[in-house]
């Protein structure tokens, strides 16, 4: 009985639709249209994106307001100068 070399390379042992996982890599690479991601999945992400930016927007709302640029009027005259 013969023993098999050990390989660093998980490529090689990964068994994915088409047999091997390079093989399903170059068929990918190959065939760009015949890839795209699943409805579900792409659902799912356009899903996170409106809650992500629900809650952005929910921060933003709750946040303190600030004056980034207060009237010139305001400030003394020595200042900027």
């Amino acid at each position: 009985m013969t023993r098999r070399k050990k390989t660093r390379s998980l490529a090689d042992k990964v068994t994915i639709r088409t047999g091997r996982r390079k093989d399903y890599k170059q068929w990918r690479h190959d065939h760009p249209d015949e890839v795209a991601p699943s409805r579900r999945f792409t659902a799912k992400k356009q899903d996170q994106r409106k809650q992500q930016a629900a809650r952005k927007l929910a921060r933003m709302q709750r946040a303190q307001s600030i004056e980034i640029h207060p009237d010139k009027n305001s400030r003394p005259d020595d200042e900027g100068k």
